[in-house]
């Protein structure tokens, strides 16, 4: 169930009063990649742990390889602390131990009883966190408490049999304005279905299109290659088939042999693909960098192989089917006939010839047109203003263990931290935050006070706890009023900080500093107002965000550590471990990172797209460019004595040179003419993966325009030189 994130009670109610879900489950949305600290067994070890409904696995039909899932005694408020292990983990840490349940784990949080261990076939981070690695699960307990943390769980559930996803969406369509219309104070509740498959492609699912697309259109170029390719043969090899027919060989057996060396020619060259394709897969597999669904399980399977021997039979099939045909209909007349000449079975090959070569030239078209607008738009997406500055800055996670207790120990341990971390040489800026950007994104509701919203129009936002020093750190500008100080403790007046979006949205024709916010306490009062960032996407606004104080409220899981230094990463880690052990002597640095890399990130599956489609491209320009140089070095060919004839009677090597070239270029030019119209359409239907650019934008289409001439001129070049260098006298005495 896509959309919002919801609370506890939502998903209840939700449970009660629907008639198309067999069952209901969810997991917590905002778990922190590394928030659980291993410090047994060895050197400490941040695990990414995700909390759970008790009947989230049992709804997505997974068991457990070892040990049981989790029990409803397990799955209650301050119930016995267990979990259940990913099978990486369990390989990895524990060497696939078959007595693991029942082990007892020590975090920094406590003791953990393992009490199973999930197959290798489910992985977590594939379906709902793309490019996450998962560790462990622990029970989520739908109670009181845990409503209080707000709008937490993602549901997932399962249609009764019989139900139908037009029924269900009917039916929340229905029931989130009633649920909504129960909680005006919660955020809006506009449940969107989709069935699993769907959620996993996601937002990719049309990059994904598009690059099959590309994979079509490449075929067909490969494919008008081979054609020319066996029609250029059968043409040489005429007087030899001719012959063949006047001694009696039969149709068939010309026709067999002919199509014979089509699919072995076809499957020679689907044999050195699969071994490409194979070690792009591997290649593929180890961007562990990407956000990409299954990436890591992309490779080579029976139906992949199978498909690509089907194909490679097919094709050489279909496309050595026509030259074969022309071939075995020869007479030895026909092949005595000087096809130097003119005769109408040479001008016809020629013709056939030319037309694949356009076909490949337009279809080249349509891949650099679609290529370079994704290019730009990938140009685009990097230059956009991310409303912090990634360059120096590194994340830390460090979070109180459960010895520090009360609001006044946590705010003990913040101070202690910023202040070891501050004194270290080379470190600029440092800060605390609960959510860094372009990473995971709660909503509340939060309100001018004094102001009456209609129904289901109650503002909502992001909220973001930090502390002081983090705008710093992380290079956001201040743009009124002032930052947070040690000193916006419990006690002292709630405040609160909007960001530009979130300040137009409340006060639009007031001046917002000093205005009553309504949010996690009665009301905060707001000091300072920063610039927009982009948490969510870089593609997408910020939308309204607000930040409170770390040391005024409890509502928040892990913290990372903001630092700005130009400290090297490895030399930073290694001083940040020394700094921060009088208070965390179980630091693990490992997971050190840069906001640059984060940035790189959000962007893998952009770049993912563009790199393929570019070497999509690349290719076709490069099948497009042998294309043209085979046809018009044919052509050269065919026509020696024409151009020995043109020479004799006076025309100079450069007006051959322009000759041949001109023939080149008006091929290019049909081709690209063609191509253009097909490219239109095309980058319409990919519009959608576009920022930035228009599906019409005049500087990629007159950049291909350029690259598809020089490609042609280049690819013409040689055979106008050699049919330059011919000797009219040589030629006419061989004659």
């Amino acid at each position: 169930m896509s959309g919002k994130t919801v609370q506890v009670n939502y998903l209840l109610d939700y449970r009660k009063l629907n008639k198309s879900f067999a069952d209901l489950g969810a997991y917590m949305a905002f778990y922190g990649p590394g928030d659980a600290k291993l410090i047994g067994d060895g050197q400490p070890e941040r695990l990414t742990s995700v909390p759970v409904t008790q009947n989230f696995f049992p709804l997505l039909g997974v068991e457990t390889q070892v040990g049981r899932q989790f029990s409803a005694e397990e799955c209650v408020w301050n119930g016995p602390r267990v979990a259940m292990l990913s099978d990486g983990l369990w390989r990895r840490k524990f060497a696939a131990d078959p007595n693991i349940v029942g082990k007892v784990l020590k975090f920094d949080g406590g003791p953990v009883t393992i009490v199973g261990v999930l197959p290798a076939s489910f992985d977590f981070g594939t379906i709902f966190a793309p490019g996450t690695k998962v560790d462990m699960y622990e029970p989520f307990p739908l109670t009181t408490e845990t409503n209080r943390w707000g709008n937490t769980l993602a549901i997932v559930g399962r249609l009764k049999q019989g139900a139908s996803m037009e029924q269900a969406q009917a039916e929340a369509a229905i029931l989130g304005p009633q649920l909504q219309r129960e909680n005006p104070k919660m955020n809006e509740f506009d449940p969107k279905l989709s069935m699993l498959p769907a959620h996993v492609s996601g937002r990719l699912r049309p990059a994904l299109l598009v690059l099959a697309g590309a994979v079509g259109v490449v075929m067909l170029i490969v494919c008008a290659n081979l054609s020319n390719l066996l029609l250029a043969r059968s043409a040489a090899r005429q007087k030899e088939i001719a012959i063949r027919v006047a001694l009696g060989a039969e149709r068939r057996h010309l026709l067999g042999q002919i199509l014979t060396e089509s699919v072995l020619l076809s499957c020679s060259g689907a044999a050195l693909g699969v071994v490409l394709a194979f070690l792009g897969a591997r290649v593929l597999a180890q961007l562990s960098a990407m956000k990409i669904p299954l990436l890591a399980d992309a490779g080579l399977d029976k139906a992949s192989l199978a498909f690509a021997i089907l194909i490679a039979v097919a094709t050489g099939l279909l496309f050595g089917l026509a030259p074969a045909w022309s071939a075995s209909e020869l007479t030895l007349h026909d092949a005595l006939q000087d096809s130097n000449r003119g005769s109408s079975r040479g001008r016809g090959h020629a013709w056939m010839r030319s037309a694949l070569v356009v076909a490949e030239i337009s279809l080249a078209c349509v891949l650099l047109a679609s290529a370079g607008l994704l290019i730009r738009s990938f140009l685009h997406v990097l230059d956009v203003n991310l409303g912090f500055a990634p360059e120096h800055a590194m994340a830390l996670r460090i979070d109180p263990n459960d010895s520090y207790k009360t609001q006044e120990q946590k705010n003990a341990y913040f101070t202690e931290a910023l202040h070891d971390v501050m004194n270290v040489p080379g470190i600029e800026a440092a800060g605390l935050s609960d959510a860094l950007p372009l990473g995971w994104n709660r909503s509340w509701g939060f309100a001018a006070k004094g102001v009456q919203y209609k129904p289901g129009k109650y503002p909502g936002g992001f909220p973001r706890m930090i502390s002081e020093g983090y705008f710093r750190a992380m290079g956001i500008p201040l743009k009124a009023g002032r930052d947070f100080t040690e000193r916006d403790t419990k006690g002292a007046l709630n405040v609160i900080i909007l960001n530009e979006t979130a300040a137009r949205t409340l006060f639009p024709a007031q001046d917002p500093i000093g205005q009553i916010v309504l949010a996690d306490q009665p009301e905060r009062t707001v000091v300072g107002v920063v610039g927009d960032v982009r948490h969510m996407t870089l593609e997408e606004g910020s939308g309204s965000e607000f930040y409170i104080p770390m040391r005024q409220t409890q509502d928040y899981g892990v913290v990372d550590l903001v630092v700005r230094s130009s400290l090297p990463t490895g030399q930073l880690a290694s001083k940040l471990r020394e700094a921060l052990q009088p208070i965390e002597p179980n630091l693990p640095t490992s997971n050190l990172r840069t906001m640059q890399a984060v940035v790189d990130r959000a962007v893998s599956p952009r770049r993912f797209v563009v790199i393929l489609l570019g070497g999509f491209a690349a290719f076709a320009l490069i099948l497009a460019s042998l294309g043209i140089y085979a046809v018009i070095s044919y052509s050269v060919s065919q026509r020696k004595n024409e151009i020995g004839i043109r020479m004799a009677l006076g025309a100079s090597p450069a007006m051959v040179r322009q000759l041949i070239l001109v023939e080149t270029m008006h091929l290019a030019g049909i081709g690209t003419a063609i191509g253009i119209v097909g490219a239109l359409i095309a980058t319409r239907l990919a519009a959608s993966l576009l920022y930035g650019v228009t599906a019409t934008d005049p500087a990629t289409f007159g950049g291909m325009i350029v690259v598809l001439a020089a490609v042609a001129a280049l690819a013409g070049y040689l055979p106008a030189v050699r049919a330059a260098k011919i000797e009219p006298v040589m030629l006419l005495r061989s004659e």
